[in-house]
């Protein structure tokens, strides 16, 4: 029963968010709670010294954007925290889509002045798919924004999903007081601290007490009171349940930069949110409690610390338990390995583990033999599924800007392409490399990393196509006939499987209807298949 009990002490989440909502300065302030860092560092601030923890690499800390998913673990109330900090800008929505198939709960930021973004709903639909539980911390309180009943209603109606407040906001902008904790039934007040944990101020279990009129003002006292008497007659109690299911969404609000509310989400996520959750494999459901180890890879990362060219995969534990220097299956491969130096992290800073559980992501060294969506079993052979990399919507040829350095730029773009950034399209004559991603901000960070990492300098010249799709039949001669005809539009991709490329949508149609034997993959999920 030891398994059983580890499993139920961890919760793994992912925080979500359009660019600028605050996302990677709460997760800061939840570390700074979790007594992870003693300092919190905001990710743009001339005022601030400390650059964000979870914001490590080069680029990240110029343009003050995630650009790569962090993973951070930390412990708090006897509960092992997993987080999972993603990328807000939509030019990296693919590592944030892969990131959610290895969390079990979301919390979802939402800035109070630009209410829900496309880039929100689109993330929400991800979580929905796959019925995520969802938490909303409804952030930068300390401005002027949008009333609080008004953003609750857009979250409704744009994300599609029941809310319920577990906290309400006293003011806004250069009023805001603290929050209400309808949850715990206490109000706490907090002095702005933008970097250490401020004191606690007062606390409250009964709002009709006539000293929290003294406290924060007649006015505000009164406006609280009936907010929270309103909230309590519109919106239905909480239930647990609901939450679990992905149809409710608990709500807190905050400031994340002056650590108002942080604490109460901190405190309610560790109580309601869920232990670790099985998924499902080509061969059946397999749950945490399984005996038998198992887990699969949701993301690569190269050069994690450039000093050492180190390439780390990042897996997320499913069954059983894992044990340092154990034989596990790689099973594409099919071929058994052991790792000596597993890590947890604390964004780039890593300490080695001997033992991991159910819930919990651990960093393997690794040489080149793992792929996203790769799967590790102790047990029978099979895959995890759902794990996809998307059909690119921008295409660029990769130029090589000096001979000398033609080694370094084929070892760097191999091994950018294998952590799932963009997707390299080889085509002949002349093996010609189109690099494909789903935002144009990927080709700043490709160029900048070949150039920083791998001292490779290059350019690229845009493409004019419109979809990369995978292509695959049960006749072998109706995929010959269409290479001939399409021999201008066609590619590989790394591993070697056909892509047709298509310069329009009404070119993709036509070839649709025309090889109607011929499969047009927008995934590449059918890989594993």
């Amino acid at each position: 029963m030891t398994n059983q009990k580890e499993i139920e002490k961890r919760r793994t989440f992912g925080i979500i968010a359009h660019p600028d909502a605050g996302k990677t300065t709460l997760t800061e302030k939840l570390l700074l709670f979790g007594g992870a860092i003693q300092t919190a560092g905001a990710v743009k601030s001339n005022k601030i010294k400390k650059t964000a923890t979870s914001d490590f690499m080069e680029i990240e800390k110029q343009r003050g954007i995630s650009v790569a998913t962090s993973v951070m673990a930390f412990d708090y109330r006897d509960k092992h925290i997993n987080i999972l900090d993603t990328p807000g800008h939509k030019d990296f929505a693919e590592d944030t889509y892969r990131t959610l198939t290895a969390v079990d709960s979301v919390i979802l930021v939402i800035d109070n002045a630009s209410g829900v973004e496309s880039q929100t709903e689109k993330l929400m639909e991800v979580c929905r798919m796959r019925n995520t539980p969802v938490i909303v911390f409804i952030n930068k309180m300390d401005r002027y924004g949008k009333d609080a009943f008004e953003v609750l209603d857009e979250i409704e109606t744009k994300l599609g999903i029941g809310v319920r407040p577990l906290a309400w906001p006293i003011g806004m902008g250069d009023e805001f007081k603290g929050v209400y904790n309808m949850y715990q039934k206490e109000l706490s007040l907090f002095h702005g601290n933008k970097t250490g944990i401020s004191e606690e101020l007062v606390k409250f279990n009964d709002l009709d007490n006539a000293e929290l009129d003294e406290i924060i003002g007649e006015k505000a006292a009164n406006e609280l009171r009936e907010e929270v008497e309103l909230v309590d007659g519109v919106y239905d109690e909480f239930s647990h349940e609901d939450y679990l299911s992905g149809k409710t969404a608990p709500v807190f609000f905050g400031s994340a930069v002056n650590n108002f509310g942080v604490r109460e989400l901190l405190e309610a996520f560790v109580e309601i949110s869920p232990s670790p959750r099985g998924r499902d494999t080509d061969d059946g459901f397999v749950e945490p409690s399984d005996p038998k180890f198992s887990g699969f890879v949701f993301k690569i990362h190269a050069n994690l610390d450039p000093n050492h060219r180190d390439r780390i995969a990042f897996l997320r534990i499913v069954s059983g338990k894992f044990e340092r220097n154990t034989f596990y299956k790689h099973v594409r491969q099919g071929k058994k390995m052991k790792f000596a130096n597993p890590t947890s992290f604390m964004a780039q800073d890593k300490s080695i583990v001997d033992e991991a559980y159910p819930g919990d992501v651990v960093g393997l060294y690794d040489t080149g033999n793992f792929k996203i969506g790769d799967t590790l079993s102790e047990g029978k052979d099979f895959n995890f599924v759902g794990i996809p990399s998307f059909s690119p919507e921008f295409f660029q040829e990769l130029r090589n800007d000096d001979p000398m350095k033609s080694k370094q730029l084929e070892k760097g773009i191999r091994q950018l392409m294998d952590e799932g950034v963009a997707q390299m399209f080889i085509q002949e004559p002349g093996s010609r490399k189109i690099i494909g991603t789903v935002g144009q901000l990927q080709f700043e960070v490709i160029l900048y990393r070949l150039l920083h990492e791998y001292g490779a300098k290059c350019s690229f010249t845009p493409m004019n196509y419109h979809k990369a799709c995978w292509i695959t039949s049960d006749q072998p001669a109706e995929i010959d006939k269409f290479l001939k005809a399409k021999v201008g539009s066609i590619a590989k991709d790394k591993d070697g499987n056909y892509v047709f490329l298509a310069e329009t949508s009404f070119l993709l149609e036509m070839a649709e209807r025309d090889y109607p034997n011929i499969t047009f993959h927008k995934t590449s999920e059918f890989k594993v298949k």
